[in-house]
């Protein structure tokens, strides 16, 4: 008996059964309404792409396909395709029927930079050091003295604060904000503290100081845009947008590595950073909307066109250390030779110089930021100089040269 006709109707089954659970799906997607619709059509939405790159990438045939299959997949895929575009377009409606009332603390160039962006999916608010009130009134954002944050906190109904200080003044921030936070809650109800969001470049550092110090009312989400106004001058599309749903509706999310609670810190559930925390968090009715807040931030990040990476704190950090942070360490070291263009230069050599130019246009203060708050830093230090030792080590060997470079215990150990 050949397994042809059994192979055909496995594949058609399961064909019926993916149909038939999307068709569901999107039939609860469009009873909900208001909060919560945002998150559900974000896993409808990851649940087609898959499908669809598992039909599409099935190469699992036991026989040569007979002619015609190859028609036949084409236009599965285009259904596939078209119940996609139909969910973006169900997903986008749902923003700009709720739009997001957003505040900005620290609206220095960075924060000018994602103001343009969120100013076209919400209402912004601004809040700096300095007066900044031409550059808001150009793009379209509400300004506010960072020295009336009562103000910005407790009388503007915000949805979400995005912090976008210096790392090197977080905290102080964050310590600074925390008492309007507990005036609105007493004047508005617990249920009224916002999304609070941080985009520093390193991530276990705030997060923590955040944790610490915030009511526990208040939700948290970690994220790092892994890009800014000088790499991102042409928009978002296709750039790195790293974040982590750190704590909604009391309920902390963990990574379960090493030295974590290995739960949830408060509420006495355990969620743990594996894809799942939604749908636990959705059988809570009081928190949809607290999810639906996050989803619909989240969202306009993906709208712009970002590459969205959901990451642990801990592992963003180990993994910028070796990325982030050598990338601005190489780029300083080179800038403190004093390199300069030459009337001979390399493809390679202007690189090298685009690598100057770019780290050292950011601020020194971010760059102590990546070394004194990311703790894998140090070990991305001693890494660089050993390596650098071995290499020149290894070319006065061949010139006959030994023992002026001690190849000896150079490099400091991981702290992982």
């Amino acid at each position: 008996m050949t397994t042809r006709p059994i192979f055909y109707l496995l594949f058609c089954i399961l064909i019926v059964e993916q149909c038939y659970a999307l068709v569901s799906f999107a039939s609860r997607c469009h009873s909900l309404t208001g909060a919560g619709r945002v998150g559900a059509l974000r896993v409808h939405e990851y649940r087609t792409s898959r499908f669809a790159a598992q039909s599409a990438g099935d190469d699992g045939l036991s026989e040569i396909p007979t002619a015609g299959k190859l028609e036949e997949l084409k236009q599965q895929e285009a259904k596939l395709a078209s119940m996609l575009a139909s969910v973006r377009r169900q997903k986008l409606a749902v923003l700009r029927a709720r739009p997001l009332s957003i505040g900005i603390v620290g609206f220095g160039r960075f924060g000018q930079f994602i103001a343009k962006s969120f100013a076209k999916h919400g209402r912004v608010i601004a809040s700096s050091r300095g007066d900044y009130t031409h550059i808001s009134d150009e793009i379209g954002v509400k300004f506010i003295p960072l020295s009336d944050l009562e103000s910005l906190v407790v009388e503007e109904d915000l949805d979400v604060i995005v912090l976008a200080v210096s790392i090197v003044s977080f905290e102080s921030t964050v310590k600074a904000l925390v008492p309007h936070l507990q005036k609105r809650m007493e004047i508005k109800g617990n249920d009224s503290c916002p999304l609070i969001v941080d985009v520093a470049s390193v991530k276990e550092h705030p997060r923590n100081i955040l944790l610490e110090n915030l009511p526990e009312e208040c939700d948290i989400c970690c994220t790092h845009p892994m890009f800014g106004p000088d790499s991102a001058q042409n928009g978002w599309n296709g750039l790195t947008f790293v974040y982590e749903k750190t704590r909604i509706n009391k309920v902390v999310l963990v990574d379960g590595s090493e030295g974590s609670t290995n739960g949830i810190q408060n509420g006495g559930i355990e969620a743990h950073l594996d894809g799942k925390v939604d749908s636990v968090l959705y059988d809570c009715d009081e928190s949809v909307e607290n999810v639906d807040r996050v989803e619909r931030f989240l969202s306009i990040w993906e709208e712009e066109g970002c590459r969205m990476t959901p990451m642990s704190c801990r592992d963003h950090d180990t993994y910028a250390a070796n990325s982030q942070f050598i990338t601005h360490l190489v780029g300083r070291v080179l800038g403190a030779q004093g390199l300069s263009s030459t009337p001979i230069d390399t493809k390679g050599f202007e690189s090298v110089l685009k690598l100057i130019k770019n780290t050292n246009a950011d601020s020194f203060d971010l760059f102590y930021g990546l070394y004194k708050y990311n703790r894998n830093s140090g070990y991305t230090i001693g890494s660089l100089r050993g390596a650098l030792d071995d290499v020149v080590g290894e070319l006065l060997q061949r010139d006959g040269v030994v023992g002026v470079f001690n190849n000896g215990n150079r490099r400091n150990t991981n702290p992982q």
